[in-house]
């Protein structure tokens, strides 16, 4: 049973704020996979506004998922701040150098204010953000990547290495890195707002690699910064990723500010729903390859099924189905369209 597209917009905010919808919503995290179904490189998708904004427009037409997302990287802001950035191979993204442009409190400083108009690729962003929005965006749920929260963009700029020595020997610094990088987070993420998005996502998995304690110390406060930030200017749902089993620290990440957690495969949904409750949305969590890229249309519809059920089972309405983390681009069509249909039509 088909949907009416145009009911995709409407279906994911409702959804996100906890209101009776007919279906479930799905979203997967489908961005360099987009390029793949486009047959463009992975270079022009990075680089060229126009040919990332249309693949992102004929995967929605092709596939007609209720959520399309806007991504090309995660160096796009450390890239505006600085960071050299490369492409390691002529089907990856760009990615960093691995050479660290602050290691002072007098690099901190040479740092100058955001802007969003002129800076790296924000300008890039922005443009296909606008041709996805015209195209599609009466129908489909946007969701724009700001890329990182502050303790990851600290530790694409001094090298996660640097940093993680830095928050036992020098917190000052690596605070006040955190500070011009909440800065820079909420100045772009404030301008994906202005083009269109209709929700803004940004990830901060490094966080959950330095512990419960070291992560309510150093990374929370700074994502509890920029989503205040945010939320005082915007009115549309921000969200958070960590990847990994970030259950651990699952019930800090709730306090954040977020809207929206989004949760990878190694999360256990239903210990999930019950840790941060009824009022915070959850996007995710299939596994991404072992399921959607490497199973069959049956396992990925089957297992699509059991977690609308079992989040419906235990009443939280604020959850869209989708991969736990980036799709890989090589994920087969048939996989692609039996987890999308699987949520649409489950239940009908």
């Amino acid at each position: 049973m088909q949907h009416r597209s145009s009911d995709s917009k409407e279906l994911v905010s409702r959804t996100l704020a906890g209101r009776t919808v007919s279906r479930a919503v799905v979203g997967p995290l489908a961005v360099h996979s987009c390029a793949r179904l486009a047959g463009i490189s992975m270079r022009d998708y990075t680089l060229n506004p126009r040919l990332l904004a249309d693949s992102v427009i004929g995967y929605y037409q092709q596939f007609r998922p209720d959520a399309v997302w806007l991504s090309a990287d995660t160096w796009v802001t450390a890239e505006a701040m600085g960071a050299a950035v490369s492409f390691p191979g002529p089907e990856q993204p760009l990615a960093g150098t691995g050479e660290a442009c602050v290691r002072t409190m007098a690099d901190i400083e040479r740092i100058g204010p955001p802007d969003p108009q002129t800076q790296g690729r924000w300008p890039l962003m922005l443009e296909a953000l606008r041709l996805i929005d015209r195209a599609i965006g009466e129908e489909a749920f946007v969701v724009a990547c700001f890329d990182q929260y502050p303790f990851s963009l600290a530790c694409a700029l001094a090298g996660i290495q640097q940093v993680m020595v830095l928050l036992i020997d020098d917190r000052p610094l690596i605070e006040s890195l955190m500070a011009k990088c909440s800065e820079y987070t909420v100045a772009y993420a404030a301008a994906l707002a202005e083009a269109g998005a209709d929700m803004l996502s940004g990830g901060d998995s490094p966080a959950g690699l330095i512990g419960p304690r070291l992560y309510r110390e150093a990374a929370l406060p700074f994502e509890k910064r920029v989503i205040a930030a945010l939320k005082s200017q915007l009115s549309i749902p921000v969200s958070l990723h960590i990847c990994g089993n970030a259950m651990p620290i699952l019930a800090d990440m709730a306090t954040s500010g977020a809207d929206v957690l989004e949760l990878d495969q190694h999360v256990d949904v239903a210990e999930a729903c019950r840790v941060i409750g009824r009022e915070i949305a959850i996007w995710g969590n299939l596994d991404p390859v072992g399921l959607l890229a490497q199973g069959t249309p049956a396992e990925v519809q089957a297992e699509t099924e059991d977690l609308v059920r079992t989040v419906r089972r235990l009443g939280h309405r604020r959850f869209v189905v989708s991969s736990g983390c980036t799709l890989a681009p090589d994920t087969p069509q048939a996989n692609l369209r039996a987890h999308i249909e699987a949520a649409q039509n489950f239940g009908r």
